[in-house]
């Protein structure tokens, strides 16, 4: 499962290059104004720091826009600036109209905001490039979320849609684990998210007992 960090903050990314060798980045408008840059800026901070890789940086149009063909006009015009940038475009109507135009123009497309099968369906058999079914709002409003990859990675493999599953949206560590066992190609989650997978209080409290006896241990 590849990992992709959820964010626009450079100094974020650049940890995540470094340490955690990370596979690409998604961002979305929430993302960029936390960053506190103006949106075209910081995309093209962003890409630079992925110059001469392969790595994907999902860039999401105006949200306002609802109209298909000024999805893929912007779509387009993001897509030019950068050979990194793949297109967000949310799941609607007009958006699978706006990803089968971009992805007949060699456009790739992230197809974001998906909370059902269905809407990863329509998003696969239009040509999207990745599918990115949202986790943490369905367990926010009690819903079970631990089924939506397992069952998406199914209609995928059935009909043999070459789109590959972003689990998005991931709050812990636990949403983390289960997008992995239940087959996402990809997940995308915040920083502070894949720093906690990272630990364990088991973990830490074996590191102290072997400290300590590392200490009471002549080395000679």
């Amino acid at each position: 499962m590849k990992l992709f960090l959820d964010t626009a903050i450079t100094d974020e990314i650049k940890h995540g290059l470094e340490l955690w060798n990370i596979d690409g980045v998604t961002t979305n408008p929430r993302h960029v104004m936390t960053s506190g840059k103006p949106f075209r800026t910081v995309i093209a901070e962003i890409a630079e720091l992925f110059a001469g890789t392969d790595k994907p940086i999902s860039v999401e149009v105006n949200p306002h826009l609802t109209d298909w063909k000024a999805m893929a006009e912007e779509g387009r015009e993001l897509a030019a600036l950068s050979p990194n940038f793949v297109i967000k475009i949310g799941v609607s109507e007009p958006g699978f109209r706006a990803i089968r135009e971009l992805t007949g123009a060699g456009v790739r497309v992230n197809a974001t905001l998906i909370h059902s099968v269905a809407q990863a369906w329509h998003a696969a058999r239009s040509g999207a490039t990745y599918v990115s079914p949202f986790l943490g709002w369905k367990d926010q409003f009690g819903e079970d979320s631990t089924t939506l990859i397992r069952d998406v990675r199914t209609m995928l493999d059935n009909y043999g849609y070459a789109s590959q599953i972003i689990a998005s949206a991931l709050r812990n560590t636990n949403q983390v684990s289960a997008s992995a066992v239940a087959g996402a190609h990809c997940a995308t989650a915040a920083f502070a998210v894949y720093a906690d997978s990272m630990k364990s209080p088991y973990t830490a409290h074996g590191e102290a007992i072997f400290r300590d006896s590392w200490d009471k241990t002549p080395t000679e």
